[in-house]
């Protein structure tokens, strides 16, 4: 199943991926600033956590989750991202990331992840030091990373305005960005919350929704055998 691989791999670790716990809270997940940890002022839920489920064709197939702890001079994010596809009791398809960032002065110091891609391992390594952030990884060899880029977890609203780092593989994407405007975005409990809604087109192809506090609560992207594989946010 190489084209539905590419997708999945693509809207879970190209961030992706992999990611945190339990939901924001009732009115939406808004952001929380701490400046004496030096947690940021956007994006952050305020529960420390975002957990999404992921669907396909309505069946859920995996998780992605986000743990945000807070630090000296900055916080640092475990990922984890599941996901198996099934016909009946065959597994058709399987996805399993572990990762991490680690931010100190508002910048990404650091971030790895290591994946296992239906079989084929995929890791990825960024390291900053006083020239900038180097990437390394099964995708891409070493280079230094533009100074707008961001590893594309996508937790961080501010990752649409520049390239994306891979987080599965080290690759450097530059995704064309559209805002869409706003659009309430679904969550797992089936209410809506207020989200703006965001499409990506180029290298990478989804929907990202953001709460008007910038934190990240929705995804959808289309596999290419036409299945739509949607995150709802667990809030």
């Amino acid at each position: 199943m190489p084209g539905r691989r590419v997708v999945l791999a693509a809207a879970a670790a190209a961030f992706v991926p992999p990611a945190g716990a339990a939901g924001g809270n009732p009115a939406g997940g808004a952001a929380t600033s701490m400046p004496a940890t030096g947690m940021p002022a956007t994006g952050m839920p305020a529960a420390g956590a975002l957990r999404f489920r992921l669907l396909r064709e309505g069946a859920v197939i995996g998780s992605h989750t986000l743990l945000f702890q807070p630090a000296p001079d900055g916080f640092s994010i475990a990922i984890a991202v599941e996901i198996a596809v099934r016909f009946g009791p065959l597994v058709l398809f399987r996805y399993r990331l572990r990762g991490s960032e680690t931010w100190q002065g508002g910048r990404c110091v650091a971030a790895d992840s290591r994946a296992d891609d239906d079989g084929t391992e995929q890791t990825m390594r960024a390291t900053r030091d006083s020239s900038g952030l180097w990437v390394e990884g099964t995708g891409t060899p070493r280079y230094l990373a533009p100074a707008d880029a961001l590893v594309a977890s996508h937790w961080n609203q501010e990752e649409l305005r520049g390239p994306w780092i891979n987080l599965q593989n080290g690759t450097l994407l530059h995704p064309r960005v559209t805002p869409l405007g706003a659009d309430p975005a679904l969550t797992a409990s089936g209410t809506r919350v207020p989200a703006n809604c965001f499409a990506v087109t180029g290298p990478a192809r989804m929907r990202l929704w953001y709460t008007p506090a910038q934190v990240w609560t929705g995804l959808v992207f289309d596999a290419r055998d036409g299945s739509e594989v949607r995150y709802e946010r667990m809030i």
